[in-house]
């Protein structure tokens, strides 16, 4: 299955649509005292600040391996979008939920209107800027397969969080312009406390579901079982590998494995390789009479023999990296 792994595009587009919209909310939020106007522009700004760190886990992450890290630094977009995470949850979801709270309980000694045509058009404004970021970061998360939930299995955390922010951004606008109109015909601003609560509840969900999802990969996240399975046949159809007696794997980046095996060789296969060449007869023949020439012929093929197997283990290892395209690293080890 094909993954898009850059991000790149639906970040920038994401972080440049957020920052115009923060700014809008936020005057009239100021302007007008609206707990859901404040509760969007707050939204708005957690998804610019969030924009920005995965921008800079993206580019932390594109740095080659060194002698400090010698499978690179792919875990480093994982890093960036867990704090981004992080960001919403309390950056977000905490102040919104906090403000509109005390909005709430200040009911009864605030009777001015908030609603406005204005803020109304604004955040029409703002559904259609975050409705078109939102396309271009589900453009970018399927690729050129078809929308499915499979897609989102073991997609980029840093596409699937401007996929999950923009999406609790089109959401949270709905949320606010219901809160607006439930103002216009109950003359209320009970409800637009509420909206504001809403949109923070929202954030909150979001949240934990993107700190899951990045956990799972700083941790150590392994493959699918199916894809184990398959490669674990593979091994076992080669004459030498008698049985896999160890198996792990591990994510260095975004569908880039690392895996290690320990496997119980049978030599056998690799000795008749040395026979069948007819090369041992030939020279058993030349010194069979010399003991101490014999002696040495076979100090010489025990030399070969280790590196007969290293020789076939690397094979090994680049037809599994053929075959699996998402392994990058294999560690075989003989038990």
């Amino acid at each position: 299955m094909h993954h898009k792994t850059q991000g790149n595009k639906s970040v920038v587009a994401a972080l440049l649509g957020n920052t115009f919209v923060t700014i809008i909310k936020s005057i009239i939020a100021i302007i007008s005292g609206s707990a859901s106007m404040f509760a969007e522009s707050v939204h708005s700004f957690a998804d610019t600040l969030n924009q920005s760190l995965l921008l800079i886990g993206l580019k932390r992450s594109k740095r080659p391996a060194d002698d400090i890290h010698g499978y690179g630094y792919g875990i480093e977009r994982f890093f960036w979008s867990l704090i981004s995470a992080c960001g919403i949850l309390f950056i977000g979801a905490g102040v919104t939920v906090y403000h509109s709270i005390d909005s709430l309980l200040k009911q009864e000694s605030n009777t001015v209107n908030h609603f406005s045509y204005f803020t109304v058009l604004i955040l029409c404004i703002a559904f259609v800027v975050e409705g078109v970021t939102l396309l271009i970061a589900i453009k970018e998360l399927k690729g050129k397969e078809k929308l499915s939930k499979e897609i989102f299995i073991n997609a980029d955390p840093v596409t699937l969080a401007v996929v999950y922010e923009d999406s609790a951004a089109v959401l949270g606008v709905l949320v606010a312009l219901g809160a607006q109109g439930l103002m216009y015909i109950t003359d209320n601003n009970v409800y637009d406390s509420i909206g504001g609560i809403v949109v923070g509840l929202i954030l909150g969900f979001l949240a934990v579901l993107l700190i899951i999802k990045n956990h799972n990969y700083i941790i150590g996240k392994s493959l699918d079982e199916v894809t184990t399975e398959e490669i674990i046949e593979f091994l076992l159809e080669d004459p030498c590998v008698e049985n896999i007696s160890e198996f792990k794997s591990v994510a260095i980046d975004i569908n880039k494995y690392r895996i290690y095996t320990t496997v119980e060789w049978n030599g056998s296969p690799l000795y008749e390789e040395i026979y069948d060449a007819g090369d041992l007869k030939e020279e058993f023949d030349e010194i069979k009479n010399d003991f101490k020439k014999f002696t040495k012929l076979m100090f010489k093929t025990t030399d070969r023999i280790p590196r007969l197997v290293g020789s076939h283990i690397d094979e090994i290892e680049k037809k599994i990296k053929e075959k699996f395209p998402q392994i990058v690293y294999v560690d075989i080890e003989i038990n």
